[in-house]
């Protein structure tokens, strides 16, 4: 059972009852009144059992007598985020979500969580981490604890604080230990499910596999990345640009330490003193719109450097998303030690 249904109670209730939730659920002291298929009907608060006691009910009376009944909600896949964003600013600290059928899936906690984004996760969590061997002998490197938890964890749990509950992670080498590990995901009141390669598919291969995505846009993401992204600004500019795919890029600076010069042949044109030059390189994370999906083919080994330039040779928009904050790809012994170390002074 996910952690929302706590916040849910049965039509027809009594206010007594009510009162027993709302006490258990302390400063999230809010309800949703739905019926028998957790449609929603109304919300209550303890303002509200106030206000009915006045009025002359008692607690043995009916919640749904001292409801509110036109709650704010949100639909589950709506791709615009300027609902989320008016509730959060407004400080409606809780809102349920819907699904089509105006059932109640999820509950969003602006006090736990920053956004709400209508995406899937992807994890690419199949690697053999050879260049983290020996510890990867007999725990596959997701597992591998960076501070008290492991790294492909941090990577879940950041994703969470945007709101993200539909995960998909794409295992092999050792997948049985990450199945045991993280479940379907209902302790952190997401979903995840898992998708086996039975042969090495490359960084994004995988994917293809999956046919029952939930939402029109897609996170692909390594699972041994340590980042401290604000996924919502990442969706944000995706959207903007009406990109079909966007890239997370990490700087890298180069400086020359001597005059580099401009030349035609051997005619100087021109040239600069020690210049800097800024490169852009791959961060490993890719939010793509559904129908890019169709780009990969079907089992067969495919790499993320492949899909982008397949789309760029046919048109599609691929963009960069520029990314100064902290960002560690976890791959070797050095990086992990570093990791270990940053776990503690990085603001995440």
């Amino acid at each position: 059972m996910r952690i929302y249904k706590d916040h849910l109670i049965l039509t027809g209730s009594t206010v007594r009852q009510a009162l027993i939730l709302l006490n258990e659920l302390a400063q999230d002291a809010i309800l949703f009144v739905v019926d028998e298929n957790e449609k929603l009907i109304g919300a209550l608060t303890d303002g509200d059992v106030r206000r009915g006691l006045i009025k002359g009910f008692t607690i043995d009376s009916i919640v749904n007598e001292i409801i509110q009944n036109n709650p704010r909600y949100i639909t589950k896949g709506e791709n615009s985020l300027d609902k989320i964003i008016e509730y959060r600013e407004g400080h409606f600290k809780i809102v349920p979500v819907l699904d089509e059928n105006h059932r109640v899936v999820n509950i969003i906690n602006f006090r736990k969580i920053r956004s709400y984004l209508p995406i899937d996760a992807v994890i690419m969590a199949g690697g053999r981490g050879q260049r983290l061997q020996p510890l990867t002998d007999t725990v596959p490197k997701p597992l591998l604890k960076v501070g008290d938890k492991a790294i492909m964890e941090h990577n879940l749990d950041r994703l969470a604080l945007y709101g993200v509950d539909d995960f998909w992670v794409c295992v092999k080498y050792l997948g049985e230990q990450i199945v045991d590990h993280f479940g379907k995901g209902s302790d952190k009141n997401i979903e995840i499910e898992y998708t086996w390669e039975d042969e090495p598919l490359g960084t994004i291969g995988a994917v293809s596999k999956i046919k029952n995505f939930k939402h029109d846009y897609i996170l692909v993401t390594n699972s041994d990345i340590l980042t401290n992204i604000d996924y919502e600004q990442f969706f944000l500019e995706f959207i903007e640009e009406d990109a079909d795919l966007a890239v997370l890029t990490i700087p890298y600076q180069v400086s020359i330490p001597y005059a580099v010069l401009e030349t035609d042949k051997r005619h100087v044109k021109s040239f600069k003193e020690k210049p800097t030059y800024t490169y852009y390189s791959n961060g490993g994370i890719y939010l793509m719109k559904k129908k890019v999906l169709e780009s990969i083919p079907s089992n067969t080994f495919f790499n993320a450097t492949d899909l982008m330039e397949s789309l760029i040779e046919n048109n599609f928009k691929v963009i960069s998303f520029p990314f100064s904050g902290y960002w560690l790809d976890v791959g070797k012994h050095e990086d992990f030690e570093k990791a270990h170390i940053d776990i503690h002074n990085i603001k995440f």
